[in-house]
């Protein structure tokens, strides 16, 4: 009986303490099938963007994101995405994605490889969203201080 009730107290401890990640959560599918279809990055803003050059995504400045079309597939979590500004070097890679609970945005870019080998992804808020637009917030370190990057969305 001893050995019961510790090992009920021990997984009691381990589930307690177990730390909440944007992978394990539940999806929000109404915010998911609202971002279905096609989508073009108007603008991407931050505080200081005439002087801060922002890497976005481990790919290129977040300038050439800019224009970028973003096909985004809600039934399988598929889809891609691709760069083409005339001023930068063109990119296009399958994606998968989904939305949480949390209002997360969790993205990996495949570059042709299978999803769950992929073990890096990105994590973003979502923000306004509306049926023709939303935004996907980004959170970096700036000198010590976090600020915002907001890709806006239009639909297609």
């Amino acid at each position: 009986m001893k050995k019961i009730v510790l090992y009920f107290l021990f997984s009691i401890a381990i589930v307690g303490c177990k730390s909440k990640s944007a992978t394990n959560t539940l999806l929000d599918k109404k915010t998911e099938v609202g971002m279905k279809g096609n989508w073009t990055v108007s603008s991407v803003t931050y505080p200081g963007s005439d002087y801060i050059k922002v890497t976005s995504f481990d790919i290129a400045d977040s300038k050439c994101f800019v224009g970028s079309t973003w096909h985004l597939i809600s039934n399988n979590n598929k889809g891609d995405m691709a760069l083409n500004s005339s001023k930068c070097t063109t990119f296009s890679s399958p994606i998968t994605w989904f939305v949480n609970r949390e209002n997360q945005f969790v993205l990996k870019i495949l570059n042709d490889t299978k999803s769950k080998k992929v073990l890096d992804g990105y994590v973003l808020g979502v923000a306004n969203q509306t049926e023709s637009s939303f935004e996907l917030v980004d959170k970096i370190n700036v000198g010590g201080k976090i600020v915002d990057v907001v890709y806006h969305f239009n639909k297609n």
